[in-house]
Parts: structure tokens; C-alpha cells; sequence
């Protein structure tokens, strides 16, 4: 196990505030052999600089410069290409991981041959007060999926396996992460659950209506261009995402 690298991906646009934690609970991982990549896309340098001063004593830490601003989704696909790892995990620059996630859950996947894998997480507010949970549950399909997006990109880790199919994150503004997961299943490959808490996923208090608006767009593009569903189809499944996520 402890020949396997992991390679951490980090798509970063002004997370300044909370970035320093999610960096030393990446520092502070029992498990040690990692590569994290982080992916700059923000026209403003001031935080990059800020960033280089930061991991510049820490040589398993890399800043990539986006040229222009690409969005989540391509920041993430630029990290994986550049990745060297047998696995590749995913965090964003405002959550937080518990220090013996990457350990626990590489370990989980390999007694299990596991190639897909999330956990259960916690939502944090600003102040990291604990606000909710998420408990992890298998998808072995995409009819499992569908109509939820039970799964914290943050709390995912994936095989090489994986990355040599050539999936990718679209480029949308939101639900980026259910298109990569949706195709990860039509492959065949389930997503299997980890139950325990290891993530803390930070809910942010900047939403806006007009991000309301964009999460229905963006729900839609899903099942519409990516699933390849008709109208009202997609208008169907989009409801069910929504009332799905009143729910929680």
C-alpha cells in the first residue's frame, strides 16, 4: 500500500480565506505518498502568490497557472492529465479532510478491489460548526444514481483504471461532478461507499438566486446533452433532483 500514489486534485479560484485549512489537512495526511496538483484559474495572481509561498517547502505540492479562466470542471480534467498517481482523489480549496482519510479509504479499496469509492462526509458552516451529514451509499448503476447526486467530490477516489477511459468533467458551471460520476457508472463500474465520516464539506453562505438558476440549467444540460434524454424526460428527472435535494 504504501507504494501507491495518490495523486490530489485542487481546482482553486478565490478560496484564499479557507484554502490554509484544506492545505494542512492535506499536509497532515497519515498517509504520505501523494502528489497534489493544484490547478490556479483565477485572472488575479495576488492568491497565487500566496499559494507558492505557502507549499514552497513542501515539494509533493505543484501549482499549475491556467492561461484563462476554464472553470472547475477543465481545471480538474488539466490536474488528471498531469497526474502520475495509481489513484487520483479529488478536494476542493474550502473542504477539510479528517488526517487519516486517504489512509482508510486506499486501504478499504484495495482489501475490496475497489476502483470507485466515496465516504460519508459532514456539512460545516463558515465557522466550521457542524450543520449536517451525508452517509455514503453503493451506485452500482446509473439508474442508482439519477436521480440524486449522493456523492461529495471531496470525499471520492478513483483508480488509474479510471482515468485511462478517457472520462472527463464537462465544462458546466455546477453539476459537473454528477456528469463524471453518471459516466463512471455507464462503464460498468460501481461507486462503492465507505461509511465513515471522513470529509468536511464546507457550505458557504454566498448563494445567490441567480446560482439557483443556474444549478436547473446546469441539472438540465445533465440528463438533456450528457445523458441524452428528450425534454421531457429530462424535465422529469430534473423535478426529481430537485425534490431530492429539498429533502436532504
Amino acid at each position: 500500500m504504501k507504494n501507491n500514489l495518490i495523486s490530489i486534485i485542487i481546482p482553486f479560484y478565490k478560496k484564499k480565506k479557507h484554502f490554509k485549512k484544506t492545505f494542512l489537512s492535506i499536509q497532515k495526511q497519515t498517509y504520505k505518498k501523494i502528489e497534489v496538483i493544484i490547478v490556479y484559474d483565477d485572472q488575479d495572481l495576488d492568491d497565487y502568490k500566496t499559494i507558492k509561498k505557502l507549499i514552497k517547502n513542501d515539494k509533493r505540492f505543484k501549482l499549475i497557472l491556467n492561461n484563462k479562466n476554464l472553470g472547475a470542471g477543465p481545471s480538474r480534467n488539466k490536474g488528471i492529465e498531469n497526474a502520475k498517481g495509481k489513484y487520483i482523489a479529488f478536494i476542493d480549496a474550502d473542504d477539510i479532510w479528517k488526517k487519516n482519510k486517504l489512509s482508510k479509504q486506499l486501504k478499504f479499496m484495495i482489501k475490496n478491489n475497489i476502483d470507485c469509492c466515496h465516504t460519508s462526509y459532514e456539512i460545516i458552516d463558515e465557522k466550521g460548526k457542524i450543520i449536517a451529514y451525508r452517509i455514503a451509499r453503493s451506485f452500482f448503476n446509473v439508474d442508482d444514481l439519477i436521480k440524486s447526486c449522493d456523492i461529495g467530490l471531496s470525499t471520492l477516489i478513483m483508480s488509474k483504471k479510471i482515468k485511462e477511459l478517457n472520462l472527463q468533467f464537462p465544462n458546466l458551471k455546477t453539476k459537473e461532478d454528477f456528469v463524471l460520476w453518471l459516466s463512471i457508472l455507464k462503464c460498468n463500474i460501481p461507486i462503492i461507499a465507505y461509511d465513515e465520516n471522513l470529509t468536511s464539506w464546507k457550505k458557504l453562505d454566498n448563494s445567490l438566486s441567480t446560482s439557483v438558476v443556474q444549478k436547473l440549467l446546469d441539472a438540465y444540460k445533465v440528463y438533456n446533452q450528457h445523458m441524452n434524454f428528450n425534454f421531457l424526460k429530462s424535465m422529469y428527472y430534473v423535478l426529481c433532483l430537485s425534490i431530492n435535494f429539498l429533502k436532504k
